[in-house]
């Protein structure tokens, strides 16, 4: 059974962080609050999770379109080709925000992106999710947990997040509700910005 992990967006303990780290470390999947939706989410450096998250959305890993969650835009050369300045202008505006945004991907994406041309970035505005992301030392690949109820599309009860996901994930952190609108989605490959989906993020910053 998941371990259920209490924390506060203001002030996240460090010593909770580090018991969330160590299960990312060893493969583990874990269910985080971020600025919109909960998030189901793995080290972006373990095969074997990315393969499980993959198999809970029923989808093939090289085709899955997770977004990589980072705690500041320092990983971007990591995994983003050079980009210009107005499109990085574009991105410190942003974020950290409740933004997506597909940029262009790089020759040193893991193993199991390296076919992709693209790739989803998020810096949530918020301080669990990016302490996470700190204290791992590099970003988590993440995914939004969706509801099956057609008219919630997404659960923001971290206690019923608990009840349904408990038997699947290896951590639920509840960080108080979660919101039910998920990040704005925007492409950033081309010369022109291209709005994918609306979400919650304003389209201002663009």
């Amino acid at each position: 059974m998941a371990q259920f992990i209490k924390l506060y967006n203001e002030n996240p303990n460090s010593k909770e962080i580090s018991k969330i780290v160590k299960v990312l470390q060893d493969g583990g999947i874990i269910i985080y609050p971020t600025d919109t939706v909960y998030g189901l989410g793995c080290d972006i450096t373990n095969t074997k999770a990315l393969e499980k998250i993959a198999k809970i959305k029923g989808v093939k890993l090289e085709k899955a379109n997770f977004s990589f969650i980072c705690n500041d835009l320092s990983h971007l050369s990591d995994y983003v080709k050079q980009i210009n300045t107005p499109t990085y202008k574009i991105l410190k505006r942003a974020l950290p925000g409740p933004y997506t945004f597909i940029l262009p991907g790089s020759n040193s994406l893991p193993k199991v992106f390296k076919k992709r041309k693209t790739v989803g970035i998020r810096v949530p505005d918020n301080t669990i999710a990016r302490a996470i992301v700190e204290a791992l030392g590099n970003p988590i690949v993440s995914t939004s947990i969706h509801d099956e109820d057609e008219i919630i599309e997404y659960t923001t009860d971290p206690e019923l997040i608990f009840e349904k996901w408990q038997s699947i994930v290896d951590v639920v952190v509840d960080g108080g509700y979660g919101d039910n609108y998920a990040s704005t989605v925007i492409d950033l490959t081309d010369d022109y910005p291209e709005v994918i989906r609306e979400g919650k993020g304003s389209l201002d910053i663009l």
